[in-house]
C-alpha cells in the first residue's frame, strides 16, 4: 500500500455572503505522493486557489467555511494529521515549516514595513529555532540561492524597491527557507512578463530537484503545465473533472472540458488556417447547489442522466480518472 504524503478527501467550502452562499468548492478529492509535481488546472472561479488555502486555514472566517472533508498531512516526524482539523498553534508549526506557500501577487503578500530579509528571518527562526546572526547568514544564502544579487545589500530592501520578478524570488525564498516537505505554488508567474516568468519556472524547477520536495501548482497556463508537472487535475465548478498523468492528458485528454481547454491552446506546428477551439456558454452559478454533473450547460455530448445525477470518477487505466457518463 503506497503511502502519500497528503490526502485530500471530500473537501467542501463555501462563503456565505450578504448574496447567498458560495458554493466554492464542492467534494475534492485527490493524493499527493512524495517528490511529485501536481498542477491544478481549469478557468478563474474554478475553486482551484480556494481549494488549496483550505488546506492550511488562510481564507478569512467568515465569510469563508470549510463545512466538510479532510486533508491528511504525513508530517517530518512520520505522523498523520488532518490539517483540517487542527488547532492554530499546530497548523502555525506547520504552515511555512513543512508546507510551504506561494502567493500569486507577492506585493500583497510581503509586508510593506520589513526588509525583505527580516521577513525570511522570521520563518527561520521560528520554525528552525536559529539565531539571530544564524538566521541572517541563512537568509542571505537563500536571496543568493533564488537568484537576487549582492544579497547583503538586498537585505536590506524593502518590498518596493525590488521588481515584481525580484519580488517573487523572495516568496520563493520564504517558501522553501525551512526545507518544507511540501511547496504549494498558486499561480506564482500570472503578473511576470514572458521571460521573468521562464527564469522563475526554471529556479523552481531546479529548487524542487534539490530539495527533494513535493509541489501543488495552481495555473492556467497548459503549456508551462505540460513542462512542469508530473500529473494534472483538472477543476471545474469546485470539483475533479478528470486527473491523469501529464502525457496521458494531453496525449489522450477524455472529459470534454479538458478536450475544450487543450483545444484552446496554439501549438507551435499549428497550422495558420485551423481554428482554436472555443468552449460555448459561461460557468454555472456558485450560488445554485449543482447536484449533477456542473458542464451539462456546456456540454455538446450532454445526456438525461447528466442532469440528473453526478458522475463519478471512473478509472480508465495508468492513474488516468475521468468524471463523465461517456466512459462508464
Amino acid at each position: 500500500m503506497m503511502n502519500y504524503l497528503l490526502e485530500v478527501e471530500e473537501l467542501v467550502t463555501k462563503f456565505y455572503t450578504v448574496d447567498g452562499v458560495i458554493h466554492a468548492v464542492n467534494g475534492l478529492h485527490f493524493k499527493l505522493k512524495e517528490g511529485e509535481t501536481l498542477a491544478i488546472v481549469g478557468e478563474s472561479g474554478s475553486g482551484k486557489s480556494v481549494a488549496m488555502m483550505s488546506l492550511l486555514s488562510l481564507l478569512p472566517t467568515p465569510p469563508a467555511k470549510i463545512e466538510h472533508g479532510a486533508a491528511y498531512f504525513t508530517r517530518k516526524n512520520g505522523r498523520r494529521v488532518n490539517l483540517i482539523q487542527q488547532k492554530y498553534h499546530e497548523l502555525n508549526d506547520i504552515r511555512g515549516g513543512e508546507v510551504g506557500f506561494i502567493f500569486q501577487d507577492p506585493v500583497t503578500s510581503l509586508n510593506p514595513i520589513l526588509p525583505i530579509g527580516k521577513q525570511i528571518s522570521e520563518s527561520l527562526i521560528r520554525h528552525l529555532g536559529l539565531s539571530t546572526r544564524e538566521a541572517y547568514e541563512k537568509s542571505i544564502e537563500l536571496l543568493d540561492r533564488v537568484g537576487i544579487g549582492d544579497p547583503k545589500l538586498r537585505y536590506r530592501y524593502y518590498p518596493f524597491q525590488l521588481s515584481g520578478g525580484m519580488r517573487q524570488r523572495v516568496m520563493i525564498a520564504i517558501a522553501v527557507a525551512c526545507n518544507p516537505s511540501l511547496v504549494i505554488a498558486d499561480e506564482p508567474t500570472t503578473a511576470l512578463d514572458v521571460t521573468i516568468q521562464a527564469q522563475i519556472v526554471d529556479l523552481f524547477k531546479k529548487l524542487r530537484e534539490d530539495l527533494k520536495m513535493a509541489t501543488i501548482w495552481i495555473s492556467h497556463d497548459l503549456g508551462l503545465v505540460a513542462t512542469l508537472a508530473d500529473r494534472v487535475l483538472v477543476m471545474y465548478a469546485g470539483q475533479v473533472v478528470e486527473t491523469a498523468k501529464v502525457d496521458d492528458l494531453y496525449e489522450r485528454p477524455m472529459h470534454p472540458y479538458t478536450i475544450g481547454l487543450l483545444g484552446a491552446v496554439p501549438g507551435m506546428g499549428m497550422e495558420r488556417s485551423k481554428r482554436l477551439v472555443s468552449i460555448e456558454g459561461a460557468p454555472p452559478d456558485l450560488m445554485i447547489p449543482i447536484h449533477h454533473c456542473p458542464f451539462t450547460w456546456r456540454c455538446s455530448r450532454v445526456e438525461k442522466r447528466c442532469w440528473e445525477t453526478r458522475p463519478p470518477l471512473i478509472e480508465l487505466g495508468g492513474e488516468h480518472e475521468v468524471a463523465c457518463f461517456l466512459y462508464e
